[in-house]
Formats: structure tokens, sequence, C-alpha cells
């Protein structure tokens, strides 16, 4: 079965080249305060000390600064404040993002009315507008944010990298669902302890302990092929569920990175999670049909080869675990 991994771990590893976490949206609010008048937010990465992505907000016509611009670098990230008043108002307007189609960088867009009423949608370089609506509905908030917690998952290589360590040690199964489930809910419960503010953890060393995991269920695979079981071996569901309540954290991070406002979180959490799960049961069935189509074809592949995904898994993490541990050490 091992072997046959060989294909998923070349694909994880260089589908999305191997940057983890690629996937960091900027967030446009517009929070209304009088008939006309709006309270804007826009938050761009940064690239670099001072500098940020060209991504410019375009609203309808008729909606002019109020006043000036305050600006601020914040987290590796532009922060943009200021008032805007909209005379013919925004209902059926459109709301453009000048750049964006020259980026892989999406977009989340949250409009809240005075009368409390809240529009969230997504917008992507091959969507970077959309029309204000009258009436919004709750489906499109749920969408948005799924998508957004589908596509965290599979742009974040380390984490799609422990499943499938966790894959090669269970050789699937009842031992990879009960592994898969303890792995759901430990990340389940820091991801919405950190982000609804019960826990505060850095986010530069959890991503350095989170690609020390990988190498850990590596280390292990590799034992479990010469005949050495390792507690992973024996009981990977705790194993998962230990590693699970870090790799949440970086959940938690990765939806931070949207700048969601305090009161839209919980929504926010549901859909996202409802995402990241997703994500996941999607990553484990292409993994699984990959093996079967392998399996189908026969090759009498030498030993050694069952050794080839956990070392290139440990390798890559590795550099991981040394590159986020320079990050934050030499700051």
């Amino acid at each position: 079965m091992t072997r046959a991994l060989l294909g998923v771990v070349l694909l994880a590893t260089f589908a999305r080249g191997v940057l983890a976490h690629e996937v960091r949206p900027a967030y446009l609010e517009l929070r209304g305060t009088g008939p006309d008048t709006y309270d804007a937010l826009w938050k761009v990465p940064g690239q670099g000390e001072d500098l940020r992505l060209g991504l410019y907000v375009e609203l309808p016509v008729g909606c002019t600064n109020a006043t000036a611009p305050r600006r601020s670098m914040v987290n590796d990230a532009f922060i943009e404040r200021w008032t805007v008043r909209c005379t013919r108002g925004l209902t059926g307007g459109t709301i453009h993002i000048a750049g964006l189609t020259a980026t892989t960088t999406d977009v989340l867009v949250r409009l809240e009315r005075l009368d409390g009423g809240a529009q969230v949608t997504r917008l992507t370089p091959a969507a970077p507008s959309f029309v204000v609506e009258a009436v919004p509905g709750a489906l499109g908030v749920a969408r948005t944010y799924v998508v957004l917690g589908v596509e965290h998952i599979l742009t974040g290589i380390d984490h799609l990298l422990f499943v499938l360590a966790l894959l090669i040690i269970t050789r699937g199964g009842w031992r990879l669902v009960k592994t898969v489930s303890a792995f759901t809910v430990s990340h389940s419960v820091t991801l919405f302890a950190a982000t609804l503010g019960f826990v505060h953890v850095p986010q530069a060393p959890v991503e350095a302990v989170i690609a020390l995991s990988i190498v850990f269920l590596a280390a292990e695979a590799v034992r479990m092929h010469r005949g050495l079981d390792g507690i992973t071996a024996r009981a990977p569901w705790v194993v998962a569920f230990t590693f699970g309540l870090m790799h949440g954290l970086g959940f938690a991070g990765g939806l931070s990175e949207a700048g969601l406002p305090v009161g839209h979180i919980p929504t926010a959490l549901v859909c996202f999670s409802v995402g990241v799960e997703a994500g996941h049961f999607l990553f484990i069935g292409v993994a699984l049909s990959l093996i079967a189509s392998v399996r189908r074809l026969r090759i009498p592949f030498p030993r050694w080869t069952e050794l080839v995904p956990p070392y290139a898994i440990g390798t890559l993490a590795m550099f991981w675990v040394i590159e986020r541990t320079l990050s934050f050490l030499l700051v």
C-alpha cells in the first residue's frame, strides 16, 4: 500500500509547491453607521517590510470618502480604515477589487447594514467584483466560509502530509476511520478555543510544532517498516488526537488571517470547520482511489520503495521545522 502512496506524496508536495498555507485572503468590511455612511476596513497581505499587494477597493458610483484613510502595518498586513458616504446607497451597486486578477489571492467581503443585515461574499481573481444584494441570503454566508475552509486545507500541504502519514501507518480500514475521527475532534476543540479567544498561542511556534509532528509520524512509519512498532502503530488515534490539538491552532491562525470581525466569528467557525473536514475527506478519497488504481496495475515494486514516501514526507517536514524555528528565533 505504501508504495502506491509515492504518487500521492509527489502530488501533495508539488501540486502547489513546498509552501504551506499559500492562501492569505484580503479582507474588506463595510459597516453601516448611518443612512448613507459606512466605516470601511481594508486588510491586504503584506510582502515584506512596508510592502503590500497591489489591491485597491473600487466602490459604486456615488460613494466618496468622508474621512482620509488611516494606514498602518500590523502582523505583515496592510490595514486601512476610513469612512465612506454613498449618496445613492450600496444596494444594486458593484464593488470591485482592482488588481485582483493579477494575483492568486482571494478577498473576503463583509457588508453590515445599519439594520443588522449582513452580506458576506468571496471574490477571486476570476470574479473580482460583486453586486450588493437587497436582501442577502444566509446560504451565501455559509457557502463563503465552507469554500474558504476547503481551500485552506487543500493548500495547507503540511496538514495534508500529516494525514497522509497517518494513512501510511494505519493502512486504511477501521483504524483509519478512528484515527481521522480523533484528529477531527481534537483540532475542532482548539480551533474553536483559539478563535473565540480562550487560548492564546503565538502562531510561529505552532507552525514549527506542526511540522515537527509530521517528522515524528514519518519516523514512526520507517520504524514500522523495520518491524519496530511505535506508539503510533499501536494506538494511532491517540497520536492523532494529541497532535490534532496543535493543528487546530494552525487552522485558527488561517481563519484569523481573514481579519474576521468578532461578532461574526461563531458563524464563520462552524462553516470554516465544515469546509476543513470536507477538504480532509476529499484528500483521503483521492489518496485511496490512487492506491486502488496502482494496485490494479500489479507492478512488482522493490520492497525498498516502501520507504520512499515516509522519507520524502520527513525530509520536507524537517525543512519546515528548521525554517519555521529560525523565523521566530531570529526575529
